[in-house]
C-alpha cells in the first residue's frame, strides 16, 4: 500500500527587507544623513555672514538646528500616525494653502517680491505648505479618478492594462489642469519661477504615474507656455531677457546682476578634485552673496571638491530610488501617489538647484533641501519624510 507523502510546502515567503522599527531603514538612513550632511555644511557656509550681519557666528545654524529638530518630532509622529488620514485633510490643507498663497500677495512686503508672511518677527513661506497642498490634492484626485483595476496585471505572461477615468480628458486632465493653473498664476505673481516650475514639475509626474495619457500632455504644455508668456508680458519683458543675457554670459555683469552665478562658478572651479577642505572655503567671505542659501552647493564644491558634490548627487539619487521604491510597494493607489509626489518634489528641488548653482539653467532662485537655511522648508521637508515613513511602515511584502 503506498503512503502518501506529506505536501511540502508551495507558499512564497515574503522576500525581507532592511527595517528600523517597522520603517524602511534605507529610507530612514538617507534622510539622516542628508539632514546631519546639511547641516554641517550650513554651518560651514553661513558663519562668516552671520558674524559679520548679525554679529553672532551660530545666528543662522542655531535656529536651523531649532527647525530641525522640530522637524524630526514631526517626523516621528507621522511616521506612527496612519496616512490614510491626510484623505480627509487632503481638501482644507489645500484650500488654507490657497488662502496663503493669496495672502502673500496682499500683505505688505519690503520689496517688490512677495513670496514671505511676516508673523510677530518671523517669517515663513506660503509655498512650502502648497507644495504638500498640490501633492495631497493631486494624490485624492487620482484615486478616486483611477480604480485599482488601472494597475497593469500580469497575467499568462502577458500585460493587460483596464480602464481607467484617468484617461480621458474630463477626469484626468480638466481637474489637475484647473488646480495646477490656479496654484501658477499665484506663483507667478509673486513672482516665484522656480517655485511655479517646481509645482509644474510636481503635477506632471503625479499625472503619468497617475494614468493620464501623454497626448494631453501636450494641451497642458501649451497652455502652460501662453499662462507663462502672458505673466511674462505683464510683468516685463525686458526683465526676462535680462536674466536669459545673464545666463548667456554670466561675466558679463560682474558687479550688478550677474555677480551671484559669477562668483559662484569661481567658488566651484576654486575646488578642484577634493576641494580646499572643510571650513576652508574662502568665497564664503562676502564674495559670494548668500552663500547659505541658495548657493550653499557652490561651498560644497570648494571644500569638498569634485569628489564631494558627486556624494551630494549620489545621496540624493539613491534618495529618490529609496523613495519609488516605496511608491510601489504602497498598500493603496492614494499611498503610491503621496509618496512619488514626496520624492518627486525633492528631486526636482535637488535638481533644479544644482542646476542654477552650476549654470545650467538661469538662475531663478530656489532652495537646495537638506543644506539651504530657511526654517520653515526644513520642517515641511522632514514632517514630509515621516509620513513617507508611515507608508513604508505600512507597505506590502
Amino acid at each position: 500500500m503506498a503512503i502518501k507523502q506529506p505536501k511540502q510546502e508551495t507558499e512564497q515567503k515574503p522576500g525581507k527587507q532592511f527595517a528600523i522599527a517597522g520603517i524602511d531603514g534605507t529610507f530612514f538612513i538617507l534622510i539622516m544623513v542628508l539632514l546631519t550632511f546639511g547641516l554641517i555644511m550650513l554651518f560651514s557656509a553661513s558663519y562668516p555672514n552671520a558674524q559679520h550681519f548679525k554679529d553672532n557666528s551660530f545666528f543662522y545654524i542655531s535656529k536651523q538646528l531649532v527647525f530641525a529638530v522640530l522637524g524630526l518630532i514631526a517626523m516621528a509622529v507621522l511616521s506612527f500616525v496612519n496616512y490614510r488620514i491626510l484623505k480627509i485633510l487632503a481638501i482644507p490643507f489645500f484650500a488654507l494653502s490657497m488662502v496663503l498663497l493669496v495672502l502673500v500677495l496682499i500683505l505688505p512686503s519690503t520689496d517688490s517680491i512677495k513670496r514671505w508672511i511676516y508673523v510677530a518677527g518671523q517669517q515663513f513661506q506660503p509655498s512650502e505648505f502648497m507644495k504638500l497642498g498640490i501633492i495631497l490634492m493631486f494624490a485624492l484626485l487620482i484615486e478616486r479618478f483611477a480604480s485599482h483595476e488601472n494597475i497593469s496585471l500580469l497575467t499568462m505572461g502577458r500585460v493587460r492594462q483596464y480602464s481607467s477615468k484617468m484617461k480621458t480628458f474630463r477626469y484626468g486632465v480638466l481637474p489637475f489642469a484647473l488646480v495646477l493653473g490656479a496654484v501658477c498664476v499665484l506663483m507667478m505673481l509673486q513672482p516665484h519661477l522656480s517655485g511655479t516650475i517646481l509645482m509644474f514639475s510636481i503635477g506632471v509626474v503625479m499625472m503619468l504615474v497617475g494614468g493620464t495619457k501623454l497626448r494631453w500632455f501636450i494641451v497642458l504644455g501649451i497652455t502652460g507656455i501662453v499662462g507663462v508668456g502672458g505673466v511674462i508680458w505683464v510683468k516685463g519683458i525686458a526683465y526676462m531677457v535680462k536674466r536669459f543675457e545673464g545666463w548667456i554670459n554670466p561675466f558679463s555683469d560682474p558687479r550688478g546682476d550677474t555677480m551671484q552665478t559669477m562668483q559662484s562658478l569661481l567658488t566651484i572651479g576654486s575646488g578642484g578634485l577634493f576641494g580646499r577642505g572643510l571650513g576652508q572655503s574662502t568665497q564664503k567671505f562676502m564674495y559670494l552673496p548668500e552663500p547659505q542659501n541658495d548657493f550653499i552647493f557652490a561651498v560644497v564644491c570648494e571644500e569638498l571638491g569634485l569628489v564631494g558634490a558627486a556624494m551630494v548627487i549620489i545621496l540624493f539619487v539613491l534618495f529618490i530610488w529609496r523613495g519609488f521604491t516605496i511608491a510601489v510597494k504602497a498598500p493603496d493607489k492614494f499611498g503610491m501617489m503621496v509618496a512619488v509626489g514626496i520624492t518627486a518634489q525633492i528631486g526636482f528641488q535637488a535638481l533644479l538647484n544644482i542646476a542654477v548653482v552650476t549654470n545650467t539653467i538661469p538662475n531663478t532662485g530656489i532652495a537646495l533641501p537638506f543644506f539651504s537655511y530657511g526654517g520653515t522648508a526644513l520642517f515641511m521637508t522632514l514632517a514630509q519624510m515621516g509620513i513617507v515613513l508611515n507608508i513604508s511602515r505600512q507597505s506590502r511584502t
